[in-house]
């Protein structure tokens, strides 16, 4: 069944009113959404920006980019929606005449359209086939990556993007059963290789994990994109980023903590040698959390955190 076709889950925008209070949305200014997902961000920038206020939203799913089309449909004046990667962000906005901006927004993560699509593949919950590509253009899908590694290297994906402690023994089951191509079987698989052994988190949910990170290139590309967030927003512009695991926090955090620094020389170093002037002024001291009523009304968003830096 294709995204036109099917029935849409109702999109709630995670940590809505605490990003837009974030990135200091004003009228007639200039913003980035560049997980534009299904457009829930993005048609609260466009309202509260009005008059005047543009919005350039990026997704590199094809899908997205039509679900927003619909959402933003009232605003299609003042939207321009890319379909690409956000690790090209300082080329779209470039090649959009979209420079500089008053505020970038980054929610990771997958949306709920692509989870509840059994032909993405995102799902261990319903039969699908192993893809998992944000981009339909990608070569590489999860069953390329499941069939194709080592049992080593697999181990070693699973715990280094899923951080499964059972790694080692989920690899040397799915080696043991390859060729598998369903998510279904991949589920079943995990399961066996981890056994009765579960706590609050499905047994799959980190294989599944590790391998859509794998697939999106998603570590890679969030690195790329925030080095180009800094010549992409004006003086005083907002960086607002929503992540949903450790390891996409920690590149965050890193990120921010290291732009908000003078001199990156070593400690021992006499003298600066790297000539590094800060270029952002952390604005959240402390990660931004869901409150409880949020996670009550959107499960989902129990594991959000939203870090917010300022352009100096």
């Amino acid at each position: 069944m294709s995204v036109m076709t099917m029935t849409l889950p109702l999109h709630i925008p995670v940590l809505l009113d605490e990003t837009i209070e974030a990135l200091q949305v004003q009228p007639g200014k200039r913003y980035v959404d560049c997980t534009l997902g299904s457009g829930g961000h993005a048609l609260e920038i466009l309202t509260r920006s009005s008059p005047g206020g543009r919005l350039l939203g990026i997704d590199a799913d094809p899908e997205s980019i039509w679900i927003a089309r619909g959402r933003l449909a009232d605003h299609a004046g003042s939207a321009i929606l890319v379909n690409d990667n956000f690790s090209n962000l300082g080329h779209i906005c470039r090649e959009n005449g979209f420079f500089p901006v008053g505020g970038i927004l980054f929610d990771l993560g997958m949306s709920s359209v692509q989870l509840v699509s059994p032909h993405r593949g995102f799902s261990f919950q319903q039969e699908g086939p192993l893809d998992m590509r944000f981009g339909l253009n990608q070569e590489v899908t999860a069953a390329d990556i499941v069939n194709s590694l080592s049992e080593e290297e697999l181990a070693q994906l699973i715990w280094d993007y899923g951080e499964d402690r059972y790694s080692r023994q989920i690899a040397r089951l799915v080696v043991r059963n390859r060729p598998i191509y369903d998510t279904l079987r991949l589920a079943q698989i995990v399961q066996k290789a981890v056994g009765s052994r579960r706590g609050k988190i499905h047994q799959a949910t980190r294989t599944f994990l590790a391998l859509r990170i794998a697939v999106n290139h998603e570590m890679e590309n969030l690195e790329r994109s925030l080095g180009q967030t800094i010549d992409c927003l004006e003086s005083g512009g907002r960086l607002a980023v929503i992540s949903y695991h450790s390891l996409e926090d920690r590149i965050v955090k890193r990120f921010m903590q290291r732009e908000a620094r003078g001199c990156l020389c070593l400690p021992e170093a006499p003298v600066c040698r790297c000539g590094h002037t800060p270029s952002l002024r952390t604005i959240s001291k402390q990660v931004i959390t869901p409150s409880l009523s949020e996670v009550q009304a959107n499960p989902r968003s129990r594991s959000a955190k939203l870090r917010v830096a300022e352009r100096l």
